[in-house]
């Protein structure tokens, strides 16, 4: 049973990483990671910690669609973490409120050993469903992913169009109240391609909050209410998206 109402909201939140054996990392790439990534600190006792949120306050309401852009290595897969629950704050607080799905790595949970209808159940189990719920849901999947008798073959004889059907057609079984995803799925299956895109808009029309990281900005502009621009782990500018993405891509078509 859904909650009432879907929130997110972050107070002063920090993600830290230690890095053991660092002894090792030459000073270019020290500095290289300073100026792509979070930033780096070296501890008195040789302990390296990369900060790679730091003061993060955010509010997302019901009915928002948030974009997230940035550099690589900005901290955008790290506060999509965040919000799935993946990493918790090192400093601050960190409130979800609602069901939630990743859709960051919808390969994760894959056995290529097994067969196509024991992934079902892998994944489905990772993604917090019961074995009931689970085999209520098995004909669905199996039907929509148009696998027919490919399903209890083993995954790794599948091409990767048949690979990417699974795993979509698993990971897009649900209706959450919030959804975050890191770039827009594409199946790489023409054919398939149609239907996968029906699933999204069905999805999409049915979560209240969506959390989109994206390097494109008509997509950006085109699914986003609001644009958030991370920058060394820290906000840089949080508006609407013709505001931030005019600032961010400057004259690009990106």
């Amino acid at each position: 049973m859904k909650n009432n109402s879907a929130e997110i909201v972050l107070n002063d939140v920090a993600v830290d990483f230690p890095v053991f054996n660092a002894s090792s990392l030459s000073l270019k790439n020290r500095i290289l990671s300073s100026v792509t990534g979070g930033l780096i600190d070296r501890k008195h006792d040789g302990t390296v910690v990369v900060h790679a949120l730091r003061g993060i306050d955010l509010k997302i309401s019901s009915g928002e669609r948030v974009g997230v852009i940035g550099h690589n290595g900005a901290g955008k897969t790290t506060i999509l973490r965040l919000l799935s629950g993946v990493y918790h704050p090192t400093i601050g607080s960190a409130k979800i409120s609602g069901e939630c799905v990743s859709l960051i790595n919808i390969n994760l949970g894959i056995d290529p050993e097994a067969t196509g209808r024991e992934n079902i159940k892998m994944r489905a189990a990772m993604m917090g469903f019961s074995p009931k719920e689970t085999g209520l849901m098995m004909d669905e999947i199996i039907e929509f992913s148009g696998l027919g008798d490919f399903i209890d073959m083993p995954f790794r004889t599948y091409s990767s169009g048949m690979q990417m059907r699974l795993a979509f057609s698993v990971s897009t079984s649900v209706r959450p109240q919030i959804l975050i995803m890191d770039e827009w799925l594409s199946t790489g299956d023409e054919e398939f391609r149609h239907k996968a895109t029906s699933r999204m808009e069905e999805i999409l029309d049915a979560t209240e909050i969506l959390i989109l990281a994206s390097h494109s900005k008509a997509l950006l502009i085109e699914n986003c209410t609001r644009l958030i621009w991370l920058e060394h782990g820290s906000i840089k500018m949080d508006g609407s998206p013709k505001e931030v993405a005019g600032a961010y891509f400057g004259g690009k078509a990106a």
